[in-house]
């Protein structure tokens, strides 16, 4: 878990520093039109969009590029982007799953596939690492919103099933269908959440030396910075020399 938690700080961190806004923005406002087409506009009654919006919100994306993207799906002016999962193995046989939406599978496909094999990975058939993870719900909030022994007890009121609390602040986990029950319970005694969406969360960690993890850490950046990829979930350890050498 604590390695889980530290390889999402980095990226965290990592992300905030090297992403270029335009493409991050794009990527977001994608995530929201796809979810407003597949399900109800309105983010009250649409798990997904609203956990598409709480992310745009969490990276200062302007409310007109929100609203504009819900209304590109509303009028169907949306591309049509297909969900592709793609699992593979990083150096040091770290398991690493690619969640993607993309207009051309086969342009994205070769693009993933060439980005694993020049890290010293490989691309694997769906299915090859998932069962390496659990899919679950996971909500966020600052630490500063609640004790660690708050945020817990709460937590377990509204139906949740795990809570890490650190400086970095509270991760709740729940069962996927609970997480829209979960979220809102919380949201009502401690508002709204930084996050609240499904993840892939590592049952074990793979502790990798630093010349790994920098590979690692490499692969994950390229495959983040690619137009097609949303989410980028891995389950290796790293040392507090690396955290601190990439968070430098």
């Amino acid at each position: 878990m604590a390695g889980h938690s530290q390889f999402k700080n980095i990226m965290h961190r990592k992300g905030r520093q090297d992403a270029v806004r335009s493409k991050l923005f794009s990527k977001l406002a994608r995530e929201i039109t796809v979810s407003a087409k597949l399900g109800l506009p309105d983010p009250g009654m649409n798990p997904r969009l609203r956990a598409a919006i709480l992310a745009a919100r969490a990276e200062n994306m302007p409310k007109d590029n929100i609203e504009r993207a819900i209304k590109k799906a509303i009028g169907g002016e949306a591309e049509n982007y297909e969900e592709i999962r793609y699992e593979g193995y990083g150096p040091g046989g770290v398991a690493v799953i690619v969640e993607v939406l993309t207009d051309n599978r086969n342009r994205t496909a070769s693009d993933v596939r060439a980005t694993f094999t020049k890290s010293g990975g490989n691309l694997a058939e769906t299915g090859a690492v998932s069962f390496m993870f659990n899919r679950v719900g996971v909500v966020e909030f600052d630490a500063r919103v609640a004790s660690a022994e708050e945020m817990f007890e709460a937590a377990l009121e509204g139906g949740a099933e795990d809570v890490v609390s650190s400086e970095a602040g509270h991760e709740i986990y729940t069962a996927p269908d609970s997480l829209g029950d979960v979220a809102r319970a919380l949201e009502a005694k401690f508002g709204e959440p930084r996050k609240a969406a499904l993840t892939w969360k590592p049952q074990n960690t793979v502790a990798v030396d630093d010349e790994q993890g920098e590979k690692l850490l490499r692969l994950i950046g390229t495959l983040e910075d690619h137009d097609d990829v949303q989410n980028v979930y891995a389950n290796f350890e790293v040392s507090d020399a690396l955290v601190a050498k990439v968070s430098a």
